[in-house]
């Protein structure tokens, strides 16, 4: 190859190597623009309690939940709470037995949904403190009654818990493993 021709390819080379790096940086930041878009609306959760039997779920946020589903929201803040979760407590995963309209009662230890019971109740936390029992009637507009079928799950079926109402929501889960 001669010199002159070694810089014709050389000069050649230039435009493509600048071409090269803005269009990876263009692709770049179009990938980076999906994934911040695609993680406004969906989120992957690991679950760290026995009160569900899955241990990792895909939410969608910003659906509302129906009947059976999994949805995860921000518990209420209480006394009871921040002892047993700290300060901030991460996010409360629960299946929904109750959804707007819906008849919540209880009859001893024993809670229903539309008749069916859903829930037992228990007198004392695992370290021995008063557990008062949730709500009852008509499930509200915009919110549910959420419950485990974990003997020891912290849900609906307790008053520091009660409803669980769409602002607290996170969004609704699919197990995945």
């Amino acid at each position: 190859m001669t010199p002159a021709s070694m810089l014709r390819a050389c000069r050649l080379a230039r435009p493509v190597k600048r071409f090269a790096v803005w269009g990876g940086l263009a692709v770049g930041t179009l990938v980076l623009l999906a994934a911040h878009d695609f993680s406004k609306a969906h989120m992957l959760l690991l679950n760290v309690s026995p009160s569900l039997p899955n241990w990792a779920f895909w939410v969608e946020r910003h659906r509302q939940p129906v009947r059976g589903d999994y949805v995860f929201f921000a518990p209420p803040a209480s006394a009871l709470l921040t002892r047993h979760f700290g300060n901030r407590p991460r996010l409360f995963g629960k299946i929904v037995r109750g959804i707007p309209g819906d008849l919540v009662t209880r009859h001893h230890n024993l809670v229903a949904v539309n008749g069916q019971i859903v829930a037992r109740l228990k007198p004392r936390t695992r370290r021995g403190e008063g557990l008062v029992p949730g709500p009852v009637g008509r499930v509200p507009h915009h919110c549910y009654f959420v419950a485990t079928p974990h003997k020891d799950g912290f849900d609906s079926r307790y008053a520091a818990i009660g409803w669980v109402c769409s602002a607290a929501i996170a969004g609704v889960g699919r197990p995945i493993l």
